[in-house]
């Protein structure tokens, strides 16, 4: 119904927000991770929405770029994931973070947000493997919007591909995908950069 709110930011609670468009406001829930990084009370703040619509209740979800409210979309249609669960796994882990749990097959990460358990955070990745492509899990960790032929003629794209390596390594190594591909993206690339220096460069703040 409403693709997104532009307006003054009035309110910051731990889980809602309140956006004032045109002299009224909109109560929008929202993630923690997405409170946390909202400027202060008084600014203006565009917020990609998703309405939700019930017999019994009318309620906004509110998300900072459109990348986030996409990922939400495709959690609430896991079988035992509604807009609640599907807030909770995105205030524990941001979207590229949870594409790569996705891809890479962490449940254990997915399993950390309040009220998902193994079997449900496991649903999610059955469910969502298939729709989520390899090239959105890239783009996210590089945090661009390259394009998708570049991951196969150099560039950006060899970045990307050594970076979803180190990042596969350190799973491997038995850390959490979420923190993988977090400390993943501290790491400047240089035209000297290869695997194992991104590698050990991450192994530096992981810790």
């Amino acid at each position: 119904m409403y693709a997104y709110l532009k307006g003054t930011l009035e309110e910051i609670t731990e889980d809602n927000i309140v956006v004032e468009v045109g002299n009224i406001g909109y109560n929008v829930k929202v993630s923690t991770t997405t409170t946390e990084v909202l400027p202060g009370i008084g600014s203006e703040v565009k917020i990609y929405t998703y309405t939700l619509v019930r017999e019994d209740t009318f309620s906004l979800y509110g998300f900072l770029t459109k990348d986030d409210l996409e990922i939400f979309k495709k959690l609430i249609t896991v079988n035992g994931i509604g807009p609640k669960g599907g807030l909770a796994i995105l205030s524990v882990m941001n979207a590229d973070a949870l594409r790569f749990a996705i891809m890479a097959g962490d449940a254990k990460s997915i399993a950390k947000a309040p009220g998902v358990g193994n079997k449900t955070a496991e649903r999610v990745i059955l469910d969502l493997r298939d729709k989520i492509s390899l090239e959105d899990t890239l783009r996210g960790i590089d945090g661009s919007s390259e394009n998708v032929n570049s991951t196969l003629t150099g560039g950006a794209g060899t970045d990307n591909v050594m970076k979803k390596e180190a990042i596969e390594a350190l799973v491997a190594l038995g850390y959490s995908a979420s923190d993988a591909t977090s400390a993943v993206k501290k790491v400047e690339v240089t035209e000297d950069t290869t695997v194992e220096t991104i590698l050990k460069a991450a192994l530096k703040y992981m810790f």
